[in-house]
């Protein structure tokens, strides 16, 4: 080697250093890899706004009803059911017991007739699978006496028509259990969409709960200055400011006004009644909402118009589909106290008018039986049910 040349430096000759080194390239690498896998992943989605929170918990709310109301049709249809099995089962017990005395009366004459001689004809037909083939086949019904042969036909009809009514009692059965299943269904979906809603609303911070119910107020505030304003125009109008309290003209979802079928002033027999409905459901303020039920301590909104009703003396049926369905259909400005107003196109909501363009409901999860404008949401029709 020359001499002027120095002799190249060696850095970290020694086994640690290289062990170092090896280590700190790996980290090296660790590092870029974690920073490029960054860089690649998809940005986080933004958290809903309160406003987007509002209208996603509302859907899921107006979601939950109609499958609360597809839950109290199958339940209704379940129930009914239940009693049409119950009752098929008692028909078939008793026609088996008929069948049963039958039997022992044909049974009286082959043992008669068995002590006389042998298994005769009368024996080998009640021991039969198919007696009707065998009297047939051997011609018994010529050999028989006037008694015998009342026996025979009176173990025949009876064995038939508890086999058909066995029969009957099975299908009705299988049916109850298909419609215990839909029950089952109707049931998992309203508590999907609540427990969706709950999720949504506890994932808020103090402060978007406060926006939250500042929303909701102002939107219950725009509701009752529309009412007012209704009225206002009602009463300006020839002929306005009559006793029922007629709001004006509402309008659906569709935006075009409800013209209804008929309506006008309620007559003295209606409003007596109307006023009944009325008490019950004023009396039933306070106590909440809950999703199928029928009082008495708590109600969804079609539980409690068919429970109001019932007081005064009218059967309603269990759905806002089947009630709104029942009495004279009325325009929204020919409202009177007692008559039912139907919400959104899917008619999902139902309220009971009490005058001054308000309703008393039961609105929804988490709220109790209240007064409320009838404008706070939109209105699909109304029925006067009495």
């Amino acid at each position: 080697m020359p001499s002027h040349r120095k002799p190249r430096t060696r850095v970290l000759t020694s086994p640690g250093s290289r062990r170092t080194a090896a280590g700190l390239t790996t980290a090296a690498l660790a590092t870029v890899t974690l920073l490029s896998q960054s860089a690649e992943a998809s940005p986080r989605s933004p958290k809903p706004t309160v406003e987007e929170v509002k209208k996603k918990v509302d859907t899921l709310y107006r979601q939950a009803e109609v499958a609360t109301q597809k839950y109290n049709a199958v339940k209704e249809h379940v129930d009914a059911r239940r009693s049409e099995v119950s009752d098929l089962q008692d028909a078939a017990a008793r026609r088996t017991g008929k069948l049963n005395e039958a039997r022992r009366e044909l049974g009286t004459f082959a043992a008669a007739q068995y002590r006389g001689g042998g298994l005769n004809p009368t024996a080998q037909l009640m021991f039969s699978k198919d007696p009707q083939q065998f009297a047939d086949r051997s011609h018994l019904m010529e050999r028989l006496t006037g008694r015998q042969q009342q026996a025979v036909d009176a173990y025949q009809e009876q064995q038939a028509a508890a086999a058909h009514q066995r029969a009957e009692a099975t299908r009705s059965l299988e049916r109850l259990q298909e419609s215990q299943s839909e029950l089952a269904d109707s049931k998992r979906t309203v508590q999907g969409k609540l427990s969706e809603a709950r999720q949504l609303l506890s994932d808020l911070t103090a402060q978007e709960k406060a926006r939250l119910a500042e929303l909701e107020r102002k939107k219950e505030e725009a509701a009752r200055r529309k009412a007012e304003e209704e009225q206002r125009k009602q009463r300006e109008q020839p002929g306005g400011g009559s006793d029922t309290g007629s709001p004006g003209t509402g309008t659906g979802d569709s935006g075009t006004p409800d013209p209804g079928q008929g309506g006008g002033p309620a007559d003295g027999s209606y409003r007596t009644k109307a006023e009944k409905a009325l008490a019950f459901a004023r009396a039933q303020m306070g106590k909440p909402y809950v999703w199928g039920a029928t009082g008495p301590n708590s109600y969804d909104c079609s539980g409690l118009t068919q429970a109001a009703w019932k007081a005064a003396g009218v059967s309603l049926p269990r759905t806002t589909w089947d009630q709104v369905k029942v009495g004279q259909r009325v325009a929204t400005k020919d409202l009177a106290p007692g008559d039912l107003v139907f919400f959104y196109n899917d008619i999902s909501h139902v309220g009971m008018y009490i005058g001054d363009g308000k309703m008393i409901h039961a609105p929804k999860p988490g709220a109790s039986v209240r007064i409320e404008s009838i404008y706070y949401m939109p209105i699909y029709g109304s029925v006067r049910p009495a």
